[in-house]
Parts: structure tokens; C-alpha cells; sequence
């Protein structure tokens, strides 16, 4: 019964439970980004490159092999598919960057609140729009009293 209790101990630690929410929610993450090349991305990327698809490129490494499509191919014999690894390539480096993207973001504001913490001060409030809009006219009106104008003069 140890090796039970040991084993709970185990998935009940902080670290093997973000691990599995992290696994899981990079699954779901690569199901978006696999939407994203191949749906959005690879579109245009063919449009650009006069309308061809890389998933449908490849070599056939068999003489049996002469279909049109990839799965075709596969289904006839033994095919490179450099194509599909391109845009697999691909997927991987959208992740890639979006991921640096948000790591980036994330510790950009773990900083801030390090520093306000560390000194104390908090960044104060942005004022309501009324405020900011009477103090514009605030300062319109007295930049016409500088000039020697008064509000009533422009009236």
C-alpha cells in the first residue's frame, strides 16, 4: 500500500498537475495553430505562389507510385513527402513564435509588478473620460488667455 500512497503523493504535487494542464491545453493550442497554417496562412502563401499546395508535395520513391494526391500516393507505395514536412515545419515555427510572443508578454508584466512591488508604488489610475475632457478644455482655455484671447472673444 505504500507504493499507492507514494503514487499519490506524486500527482498530487503542484508541478505534475501544471505539467498536465500544460500538456493538455498544447494539445488543444496546436489544434489552433494547425487551423491557423492550414486554413489561413497556406492559402495565401499558395496564392502568392501561384496556387500550388505544399501538402501534395512529393516524390515517389516507388515506380508503382503515380497518383495526383499524397494520399493517394501513400496508398500506391512509398512516397517523400517533403511537401507535408513543410508545412509541418511551418506549424511548428507559428507555434514557436507565438509562444515566445506570449512568454514575452507574461514576463514583461511579472517585471512591472516585481518593480512596483519592490518600490512600493503602484501606477495610478487613468482619470474618467469626463475628467480627461474637462481637463482639455481646461487647458485650450488657458492657452487662449495666453495668447491675450478670451473665451468670450471667439464666441
Amino acid at each position: 500500500m505504500s507504493v499507492f500512497n507514494e503514487f499519490k503523493s506524486f500527482i498530487a504535487r503542484g508541478n505534475v498537475m501544471d505539467l498536465a494542464v500544460g500538456v493538455i491545453i498544447g494539445g488543444a493550442f496546436g489544434g489552433i495553430v494547425k487551423s491557423l497554417t492550414d486554413d489561413l496562412i497556406m492559402p495565401i502563401v499558395g496564392a502568392l505562389f501561384g496556387g500550388f499546395d505544399f501538402s501534395n508535395y512529393f516524390f515517389p520513391l516507388s515506380s508503382a507510385v503515380h497518383a495526383p494526391t499524397l494520399a493517394a500516393a501513400r496508398a500506391q507505395g512509398a512516397v517523400f513527402a517533403y511537401g507535408n514536412f513543410i508545412t509541418v515545419l511551418l506549424n511548428f515555427l507559428i507555434l514557436a513564435w507565438i509562444i515566445f510572443i506570449m512568454v514575452k508578454g507574461v514576463n514583461f508584466l511579472r517585471h512591472q509588478v516585481e518593480h512596483h512591488e519592490k518600490t512600493g508604488v503602484t501606477p495610478p489610475a487613468p482619470p474618467p473620460a469626463d475628467v480627461r475632457l474637462l481637463t482639455e478644455i481646461r487647458d485650450l482655455l488657458a492657452a487662449k488667455d495666453a495668447r491675450g484671447t478670451t473665451p468670450s472673444d471667439t464666441i
